[in-house]
């Protein structure tokens, strides 16, 4: 009898009724967490930057089946590369519809391969396929070097295929500043890694294609001076010096004249009628020397800022920075987000002051818009009104490009955009680090 009634008190208690171990209770976190976590957590950056690929891969491919192929520039890039396919070598002599070579040697190497590729240049659709090839990795390597920045959120890669026309200028022109552009952004991608002799390389065959990457020039040289000091400075600016003249060498060697004349033309005046930046100007005042020269000034002028205030200020001022390079030790250290934008800032001052923008010039610099614009501080310090203008700014530039032809009002919003994330820049450098904000506060 005691040993049962012992039994009894040891036996287990019985499991709650009506509960159901498989059921849960989702929360509205949970619910939005996986999406936020894709589009705000650097962790998982590379998700989202192969979603973005593949969404621009079947966008490309649609653009192209569907949308009319625009002819503007092919056909005169292939009777100019057919010259020198020919055999000739006086850049005066290599000629196409659209009037003489003006670009370097990079562009006639290249250009000749895609001459061979598509049939004489006969088979454009296939030309079109190159250059959405071109475009992904362009983007690609754009994604990479917002990966390497600590300041922008990771869905501001979305931001960089939401434009008709930066489309447009690969799959359905098929223009030579993208093909530029994508050796310049390998370019920069080198620097964040510390690569200074394969961005050297990169950066001086980006320039054998067009010669505006020079407006990355002068940043690019601060920070090889900053890091490197001056004697491997030289020494990396001899290496681009010495790739263009082996590149230029078969014309070097018969016309170095012509080539110098037509290949680096800085005396070009452009046409006022594809003038994108300033058509409130009449056409006497827009190719007028004194335009030209007061846009040289107000150039070197916000370089000069720059440099000053923002790029060597805060590391002991112009001077301190000078006596640094020439030391042997001291060496000064540059934060990826340092290489990002002083060379993308370097660039954007150059587009602001450029002589002529034209509608193929939106590849110069559309990429880099999104990190310039999280770069800035505007007069608010709501976050949500921050994010608006950024993306007001960058909607309205966008809306200038495609504004075709351009007009006086066109113009006028795009320099007053450029002007303000300018002066959002200037204003906000160094910007602060990026932090992954709570769902709750979003």
């Amino acid at each position: 009898m005691l040993k049962v009634q012992q039994a009894k008190k040891k036996k287990k208690p019985a499991a709650p009724r009506n509960v159901d171990s498989s059921q849960k209770t989702y929360t509205i976190q949970d619910i939005f967490k996986v999406p936020f976590q894709l589009l705000c957590d650097p962790a998982y950056f590379w998700h989202l930057a192969a979603l973005f690929l593949f969404g621009e891969f079947v966008l490309s491919t649609l653009i192209i089946l569907k949308v009319p192929y625009t002819e503007i520039d092919w056909i005169a890039y292939m009777q100019e590369v057919e010259g020198f396919i020919m055999g000739e070598r006086d850049y005066t002599k290599l000629k196409g519809d659209t009037g003489p070579l003006v670009y370097p040697a990079g562009f006639v190497y290249i250009y000749s391969i895609f001459y061979y590729l598509t049939d004489h240049g006969k088979n454009v659709r296939l030309a079109q396929y190159i250059f959405e090839a071109l475009y992904l990795t362009s983007q690609f390597i754009v994604c990479a070097i917002y990966r390497q920045s600590k300041k922008v959120p990771p869905y501001v890669i979305l931001l960089l295929g939401c434009s008709k026309r930066f489309h447009s200028i690969f799959l359905l022109r098929c223009f030579n500043d993208p093909v530029a552009m994508l050796f310049m952004f390998g370019c920069i991608l080198a620097m964040t890694y510390r690569k200074w002799t394969l961005g050297s390389l990169l950066f001086s065959l980006a320039l054998s294609i067009k010669m505006n990457v020079l407006l990355f020039f002068p940043a690019f040289g601060i920070i090889l001076w900053q890091t490197l000091g001056a004697y491997k400075t030289f020494a990396q600016l001899g290496l681009i010096v010495l790739t263009q003249l082996v590149i230029a060498y078969p014309f070097l060697s018969q016309y170095p004249a012509s080539y110098f004349a037509k290949a680096f033309e800085f005396s070009r005046v452009f046409d006022y009628q594809w003038t994108v930046n300033w058509r409130m100007m009449t056409e006497e005042t827009f190719v007028s020397n004194w335009f030209a020269k007061e846009l040289l000034i107000g150039h070197a002028f916000t370089l000069l800022m720059f440099i000053v205030f923002i790029w060597c200020g805060p590391k002991g001022g112009v001077m301190q920075v000078l006596k640094k390079g020439f030391s042997r030790h001291n060496r000064m250290a540059v934060s990826n987000d340092e290489i990002i934008a002083m060379m993308f800032t370097s660039n954007f001052i150059g587009v602001l002051f450029a002589r002529s923008l034209h509608y193929q010039f939106y590849s110069w610099y559309f990429q880099t818009l999104p990190y310039l614009l999280w770069q800035c501080a505007w007069l608010s310090t709501e976050k949500g009104l921050k994010s608006t203008s950024r993306i007001l700014i960058f909607v309205t530039i966008e809306g200038c490009w495609l504004t075709f032809p351009s007009t006086i009002k066109s113009s006028w919003t795009l320099a007053a955009c450029h002007i303000m994330l300018l002066l959002g820049i200037f204003g906000n450098s160094p910007g602060p680090d990026y932090r992954i904000p709570s769902i709750g506060k979003q």
